[in-house]
């Protein structure tokens, strides 16, 4: 594995991975304050002051050098606009995996932000850092980030039923995962 890995901006086609900054704490509130975009995720929807103090945690995760350093990019479009957060969380440097998750503001979903920023990141694992799984954790009633796992090439893994209690009630939790192989696979002119 190739650690350390100090964060540097990914840039894609339409949308580029860059740290979180002051000037996003707006659109970073409105969409950790909607009941809706929360109705999934671990925390209910966060109050102003929550959002202040999670974006400057979250603007200074830069590096990934060992188990339990994670990043939370935010994702800009192509006209540098917030439209959401990924999350790479490194969970194992023996076993060289790492996890994936991402938010999307309303406004910006379905326009293929989310997997263009997901295929940054497992590159960034995979072909840059060396990892040989990435998995992600979701609640299986979320159809638009079980999708996007399937358009990553993700494989359903498990699916553990009430798993934890939740907002008032018992939720599962699905998993995804992709190995190094599988990726390689997908990135080869055969694949």
């Amino acid at each position: 594995m190739t650690l350390p890995w100090d964060f540097a901006p990914l840039h894609g086609e339409r949308v580029t991975l860059d740290l979180l900054r002051p000037d996003d704490l707006e659109p970073l509130y409105a969409m950790q304050s909607d009941p809706d975009v929360c109705r999934y995720l671990l925390y209910e929807a966060r109050s102003r002051e929550k959002v202040v103090e999670v974006l400057a945690r979250d603007a200074a995760a830069t590096r990934l050098a060992e188990v339990g350093d994670y990043l939370q990019p935010a994702i800009r479009d192509e006209h540098g606009r917030f439209v959401g957060t990924m999350y790479f969380h490194l969970t194992s440097v023996d076993d060289r995996t790492a996890e994936i998750g991402w938010i999307l503001a309303p406004h910006a979903q379905g326009n293929g932000y989310a997997s263009e920023a997901a295929r940054l990141l497992l590159a960034l694992g995979f072909d840059t850092l060396g990892l040989h799984r990435v998995y992600a954790e979701l609640d299986p009633r979320n159809e638009a980030s079980v999708a996007l796992c399937r358009r990553l090439g993700m494989r359903h893994e498990s699916a553990i039923l009430e798993h934890m209690w939740l907002k008032g009630e018992w939720t599962d939790t699905g998993g995804y995962g992709i190995l190094e192989r599988e990726w390689a696979a997908r990135r080869s002119p055969a694949g």
